[in-house]
């Protein structure tokens, strides 16, 4: 294993975090849906860098939804209605969630257990239906280039992670059956053979 293996995903993380707010800012939206807010990092950018005006956090884990308070807690107490984080399933239908102008899914979808993964698909597509889905995964390919062997995944928390081919082919499908029109780009520095670290899939809706 490469010794600045933890510096170099540090640093991919902020890079892809900058990338998307940069998307965020070009699409001029006042509202957005974080599927997957973690500890809050991202929402943490998002309201000091960009003018937005309501945004809502989800995270199905409670430890992380806590230290998302904790770190939003100004933002929380000051302008409550800027900014709501609630701990649920990705799967769990949530009217107040459904047709937000954009969601993003930063690094989530490879959290989620295989078999549950059709059931979060349905709930984000079929009833959230935002206009716009921005969505992120490791690009497996990319691993050995941090010193990581062949099935080795980037965190112990992931539950899979995915070639390009395979998470293209997972992306199309999705955008078929749910009326979404899907493009990929890449986040990070490529690797002419490899690809990059990050893999992107933008939705957008058809209607």
């Amino acid at each position: 294993m490469f010794p600045n293996q933890d510096t170099q995903i540090s640093d991919l993380h902020e890079v892809r975090h900058q990338h998307i707010l940069k998307l965020v800012q070009q699409s001029g939206v006042k509202q957005l849906l974080d599927i997957g807010c973690g500890s809050g990092n991202f929402l943490w950018q998002l309201l000091n860098e960009t003018p937005i005006e309501q945004v809502i956090g989800v995270e199905q884990s409670s430890l992380s939804i806590l230290q998302a308070r904790e770190k939003l807690a100004v933002y929380l107490q000051q302008t409550p209605s800027q900014l709501k984080l609630i701990n649920a399933s990705y799967a769990e239908p949530l009217p107040e969630l459904c047709h937000f102008p954009l969601a993003v899914m930063i690094e989530t979808i490879e959290h989620i257990e295989p078999r549950l993964l059709s059931k979060v698909e349905q709930n984000i597509f079929a009833v959230m239906r935002p206009k716009q889905i921005i969505l992120t995964t490791p690009n497996c390919e990319y691993n050995p280039l941090y010193g990581l062997y062949p099935g080795q995944f980037r965190d112990p928390d992931h539950q899979f992670e995915w070639t390009r081919q395979k998470f293209q082919q997972w992306a199309r499908g999705v955008a078929a059956r749910h009326d979404y029109q899907v493009r990929f780009a890449g986040i990070g520095e490529a690797d002419p053979q490899l690809g990059s670290p990050t893999q992107m899939a933008i939705f957008n809706r058809a209607y």
